[in-house]
C-alpha cells in the first residue's frame, strides 16, 4: 500500500512523506488488513490531514484481486471515518488523467509530473510504487472544489458514508 502526505500552504503543495506498507511477509489476509487499519490510524494520527483521498474500487478480471483490494480500502476508509477525516475517492485513471493528462499513463510517467508539480530534484525512485498514493493527494489538490477531472465521492463520516452506500450497509 503506497501512501503520500502533502503540506497545502498558499495553494502551494509540499511533499511531507511517500512511502509503502510492505504487506508481502505476512501470510494471513486478515493481519494485512489490521496492518493496513493501524497504519492509517498512525498517518491520520501523526500528520492529523485535513482530508483523506483513496483510490475508489475499479473493475478488475481477478475478482479474488478484487475483493482484497476493496477489504483494504475499507480498512482504510474506516480508519479516515474513525477519526472524522473526510474521504474522498477517485477512480486511477482520473487519477492519472489529473497528473499527467493521460488516464493511461505508466508508473514512470506519472512520478515524473509528481517531480514537477512538487518541484523536487529528483523523485525518490526506491518508492516508485508508492507514487500512487502520493498521485492521490495530489490529483485531490488538483481537485479540490472542482468535479470536471475528477469522479469523486465524498464522506464526512459514517451517515454520509451510509447515506451514498445504501446497498453496502445492511440493517
Amino acid at each position: 500500500m503506497g501512501y503520500g502526505v502533502i503540506r497545502v500552504l498558499n495553494k502551494k503543495m509540499d511533499l511531507v512523506c511517500i512511502d509503502e506498507l510492505i504487506l508481502n511477509k505476512i501470510d494471513s489476509h486478515a493481519l494485512k488488513l489490521k496492518k493496513i487499519f493501524d497504519k492509517t490510524l498512525a498517518l491520520i494520527d501523526t500528520y492529523h490531514p485535513d482530508e483523506l483521498a483513496i483510490e475508489e474500487p475499479f473493475y478488475a478480471k481477478n475478482v479474488q484481486s478484487m475483493l482484497k483490494l476493496g477489504r483494504a480500502q475499507g480498512v482504510a476508509m474506516s480508519a479516515g471515518l474513525l477519526r472524522e477525516v473526510p474521504i474522498t475517492e477517485y477512480l486511477p485513471k482520473k487519477v492519472k488523467m489529473a497528473i499527467t493528462g493521460n488516464g493511461n499513463a505508466s508508473k514512470e510517467q506519472v512520478a515524473g509530473m509528481l517531480k514537477t508539480l512538487l518541484n523536487l530534484k529528483e523523485f525518490p525512485t526506491k518508492y516508485l510504487d508508492a507514487s500512487d498514493g502520493l498521485a492521490l493527494a495530489v490529483c485531490h489538490f488538483l481537485n479540490s472544489g472542482t468535479s470536471s477531472l475528477a469522479n469523486k465521492k465524498s464522506y464526512t463520516g459514517w451517515e454520509a458514508f451510509v447515506k451514498n452506500n445504501p446497498k453496502k450497509v445492511s440493517k
